[in-house]
């Protein structure tokens, strides 16, 4: 057997780099698709409220209410798609995922505005963003599970640092074309049809998806699910429900806990901040940033995010997972509210300041979740395990963000709401880092190791064999 071939050596699972890198690539290009359309909605957001909303003050909160629903049919996407990806195979699944996700974002482009059909407009658009909401509800934690369980044990985190890769780059991507566009169409262009052009360019995006997964195997830790199952199924679906809620209950609690911290501080960098930099603040007493430097700001702090993640991601096969866990959720306890004030400013070094300490606590979460979180539940139960406990979580606490805050801040008039919320969120991750187990370089939970070479292989199955 040579170093490229892929079975096992000793009992040590052996994954050909090349495999590596596709599926890499495949489990990126869906949540690229994901996120693109956040940045899009976020950055269009006041596109959207003049093209699908009657004009009135509760407008924002409308445009906010309605990128909040595809949140609470998350988990309903997750019941539905984990449990069946535990059954099936994560392949098949996430194929399905990622269409279903390109087709929603592309159904957005083709809904007539409010002048045009009334009420039918935001009904439609609440119909896309519920097709949204479901079929992400199997994507996300899918990918994460995908990426765990073909990575080598000493570079998953280097790996899985990839998945979030995409989402920066997918929300980048979707902000960039959003703040390019009115730069190069005229503004009766922009509002009668050119705000369309990105949520069009999502499905080409689910195709090229669908095209990268299809083509590889299921990953090795679920084949050898199947070779253990006289069904040559995975898990049934009530099987895993059970074990989920009884057995792993602790687990699934601890899951939840990065999640609300991590997403929390996500979705108030990427789906709050560009309505509150360049709005809400001075609407409430501060100085707020033109809208053209506040998005071209943002879009600088989440490319710079895209080439640091994967650093942290490699780091964190070194050193762990929680030391740099600790620096993010230690850091939004003690610069909450510092980082709001700098926003406050209204001036271009002091709000990308802020911007860019916000973006550097999240990438401390992005750069490790995904290794930790498929690490803490066995191969049966880890893609609905994954599932249901993310979106459950993110869809409660951190998808409601944007609304949440605008709500606060409109009835407070207290700019300082979004400081408060995030050392919430760091409280929550230092209690939970806290019961978190150490995941770097140790195989998956109730899985056999697994390498990147037939050398390391073999130094693993000798490191066991020493030990015993």
């Amino acid at each position: 057997m040579d170093d490229t071939a892929e079975g096992a050596v000793d009992g040590v699972t052996v994954t050909d780099p090349a495999t590596m890198r596709r599926a890499v690539a495949a489990a990126a290009v869906g949540n690229i698709t994901e996120w693109f359309d956040f940045g899009v909605y976020g950055y269009l957001a006041t596109t959207i409220e003049a093209e699908f909303f009657p004009p009135g003050p509760l407008s924002q909160v409308a445009v906010f209410a309605t990128f909040a629903i595809a949140f609470f049919f998350r988990p309903l996407g997750g019941l539905f798609f984990g449990p069946l990806g535990d059954r099936i195979g994560r392949t098949k699944v996430l194929s399905i995922t990622v269409i279903l996700m390109a087709l929603g974002t592309f159904l957005i482009g083709l809904i007539p505005s409010y002048a045009s059909i009334g009420l039918a407009a935001p009904i439609l658009l609440v119909a896309a963003r519920v097709l949204q909401g479901f079929s992400t509800g199997g994507e996300y934690a899918g990918a994460m599970t995908f990426i765990a369980e073909y990575a080598p044990d000493r570079r998953r985190g280097y790996f899985g640092s990839f998945l979030e890769l995409g989402t920066f780059v997918g929300y980048a991507l979707g902000a960039t074309i959003a703040s390019v566009l009115p730069l190069v169409l005229s503004a009766e262009s922009m509002s009668s049809w050119g705000w369309r052009i990105p949520f069009f360019v999502a499905l080409p995006l689910g195709i090229v998806g669908v095209y990268l997964r299809v083509k590889l195997e299921e990953t090795p830790a679920f084949q050898t699910l199947l070779s253990e199952s006289e069904e040559r199924e995975g898990t049934q679906v009530k099987d895993g429900l059970k074990l989920i809620f009884t057995k792993y209950l602790p687990t699934f609690v601890m899951v939840g806990g990065v999640v609300v911290t991590w997403n929390v501080t996500n979705y108030m960098l990427t789906s709050y901040m560009p309505t509150y930099l360049e709005t809400t603040v001075d609407q409430h007493g501060g100085t707020s940033i033109d809208s053209t430097t506040s998005s071209w700001l943002q879009i600088a702090v989440l490319w710079l995010a895209v080439f640091i993640i994967p650093l942290l991601g490699r780091l964190s096969d070194r050193t762990g997972r929680k030391p740099i866990m600790w620096v993010g959720a230690g850091g939004l306890i003690v610069l909450g509210i510092p980082m709001i004030l700098l926003m406050q400013d209204g001036s271009v070094p002091a709000v990308f300041l802020g911007l860019l300490v916000m973006g550097l606590l999240l990438i401390c979460f992005s750069a490790t979740g995904p290794s930790t979180l498929p690490a803490l539940f066995p191969t049966q139960i880890r893609y609905g395990g994954l599932s249901i406990a993310f979106n459950i979580f993110v869809s409660a606490f951190a998808g409601t963000v944007s609304l949440v805050m605008s709500a606060l801040v409109l009835s407070t008039g207290d700019l300082l709401w979004p400081g408060y919320y995030l050392i919430a969120a760091g409280v929550i991750g230092v209690v939970t880092l806290l019961f978190l187990p150490e995941t770097a370089n140790r195989p998956l939970r109730d899985s056999q190791p697994s390498a990147g070479s037939v050398d390391e292989a073999r130094e693993i199955a000798a490191t066991m064999h020493a030990a015993r």
